[in-house]
């Protein structure tokens, strides 16, 4: 009997956590923080969409354009980074994207039409984009890499209930000023950047895992299933609040509930951690996917306040679960870090793609309802793609198609 088998689920993790303090702390920290930063119009997008129509003067169809043109720039950018991490210095990656983040949300103190800010957010989002894939790849390289990803998305839910607090009492200046000040607070840090990847050979959960043996196609399979996703999380994200105001819900519930429900995505990590260690990572995803698509269209039968209290609740409990198997998903598959990288692309696709459908079935009419249905027809497809690796893994490939 080896030693890892006499050893319980406690101590294991505590030994996975820590390998993955050990493994350079400075350098997963201030990834840590340019997470946070770079995917912060994604995570506040609800508030910051209402400030775009209440202080800006937006419709309803422009907001769903310029959101998607945002978080549509931080795909870019993330991919144009994939490209070039192993060649570039990432400490002048990471600079470039500050320059131009900071330039483009520093532009839109200033021109405030919808054509300008249109092209000013494409411009700021690719700018954080390139941010944010330096941070991620670090993460993806870790000796724990889903662990690594699991940190990221607990974090996520304080830096998120913290945007739905603050964000809605501040200007449309004083929100472009906090992305700016945030941005800029890198820079003594910067040092704490891996200039290049280490050359180490990092040790793995299942060694039987590899993108060698298992072929390319399986970490783009586990993007696309990604994207989906992340049409549905940008639809439903984008236009949740101005759906649940349009149907004359109570504004200062529609407030608290995004507050509350940001936090609530801390069980939603911590569930997905216990059940990974038992079940593996893609079974829980296919019932999560399910869930959280039974969430997100039960809206399509109309809003009300019990019907928006369970749909935000669901949605946000489930928004941090299936990444953590989604991101853990792609870990074990991607033991560079390389594929990694485009994960900010995969997400932000998605959120350019879910709120220009949205706006588009708004620009015809068909209401929220149809935003909504088509929110639930990607969180199914996604479903289905996992669905579809799952049964192809373990007919193949059975120790890896549970693997945590």
């Amino acid at each position: 009997m080896t030693e890892n088998q006499t050893k319980t689920g406690l101590a294991l993790a505590l030994d996975d956590w820590r390998a993955l303090i050990n493994d350079d702390w400075r350098s997963l920290a201030i990834a840590l923080y340019m997470v946070l930063v770079g995917y912060g119009v994604l995570v506040g997008i609800p508030v910051i969409s209402t400030a775009w129509v209440t202080k800006l003067g937006f419709t309803e169809i422009e907001v769903g354009r310029v959101a998607g043109m945002d978080l549509g720039g931080l795909s870019a950018g993330a991919i144009v980074t994939a490209w070039v991490i192993n060649y570039f210095n990432r400490k002048l990656l990471v600079l470039a994207g500050i320059a131009l983040a900071v330039f483009a949300n520093g532009m839109c103190l200033e021109y405030v039409d919808y054509n300008s800010v249109l092209w000013l957010r494409f411009l700021a989002g690719f700018g954080s984009g390139i941010y944010t894939a330096v941070a991620v790849a670090t993460f993806g390289m870790s000796v724990r890499p889903a662990l690594a990803y699991n940190l990221m998305l607990f974090s996520f839910a304080f830096s998120q209930a913290l945007e739905m607090r603050i964000l809605p009492n501040l200007s449309m200046n004083g929100i472009y000023w906090v992305f700016i000040g945030c941005f800029l607070a890198t820079l003594p840090f910067l040092g704490w950047v891996q200039s290049y990847p280490k050359n180490v050979n990092i040790q793995k959960n299942n060694p039987d895992t590899s993108t060698a043996k298992y072929g390319v196609y399986i970490p783009w399979i586990c993007l696309l299933a990604i994207f989906m996703t992340y049409i549905n999380i940008g639809g439903y994200w984008t236009y949740i609040e101005l759906a649940a105001l349009d149907d004359n819900t109570n504004p200062e519930l529609v407030s608290e509930v995004l507050v509350w429900a940001s936090l609530c995505s801390l069980l939603g990590c911590l569930f997905a951690t216990l059940l990974s260690n038992r079940f593996g990572l893609l079974r829980p995803l296919l019932v999560a996917l399910v869930t959280m698509a039974t969430g997100v269209g039960m809206l399509a039968f109309g809003i009300n306040e019990s019907r928006f209290l369970v749909s935000v609740f669901t949605f946000s409990l489930l928004w941090v679960f299936t990444d953590v198997y989604q991101m853990g998903s792609l870990a074990n598959f991607d033991y560079g870090g390389h594929y990694a990288a485009y994960l900010p692309a995969a997400q932000g696709l998605g959120q350019i793609v879910g709120p220009n459908i949205a706006a588009s079935l708004l620009a015809a009419n068909l209401g929220y309802q149809s935003v909504f249905i088509m929110c639930w027809c990607a969180a199914m497809t996604a479903m289905l793609i996992y669905w579809i690796l799952h049964r192809y893994l373990r007919a193949k490939y059975p120790s890896v198609a549970d693997a945590s």
